[in-house]
């Protein structure tokens, strides 16, 4: 199993977003060719566990990873910051060699 660590901050964004969505969604995390860096993050509302996701849980909230994405986060940080440039979920993640000053774009 991966270690994908979520933040206490994370975790109560991610409760705040599901709270207006239907009974039983979860935050789905995956990683997309493309972006400015070559791949980059995509970040969906999701109702459907698949058999293969990784299931992140903390304080309520549940992030899912699809089989092919794992290889990419793991090890990873998933926080959310509210700063000058606004909010956002970002990502510390280990294999990342490069990133993008959109926060949604790496390189590995």
């Amino acid at each position: 199993m991966s270690d994908i660590t979520l933040t206490e901050r994370a975790a109560r964004r991610i409760n705040e977003i599901m709270a207006s969505e239907p009974d039983g969604s979860m935050l789905r995390i995956s990683v997309n060719g493309g972006g400015c860096s070559g791949f980059q993050y995509a970040f969906d509302v999701d109702r459907t566990r698949q058999n293969d996701d990784l299931v992140v849980e903390k304080d309520g909230a549940t992030v899912l990873v699809d089989e092919i994405s794992i290889q990419y986060i793991e090890g990873s940080v998933i926080d959310f910051v509210d700063d000058l440039m606004g909010q956002s979920f970002k990502i510390e993640n280990p294999h990342a060699t490069a990133s993008c000053g959109c926060g949604t774009s790496f390189a590995l």
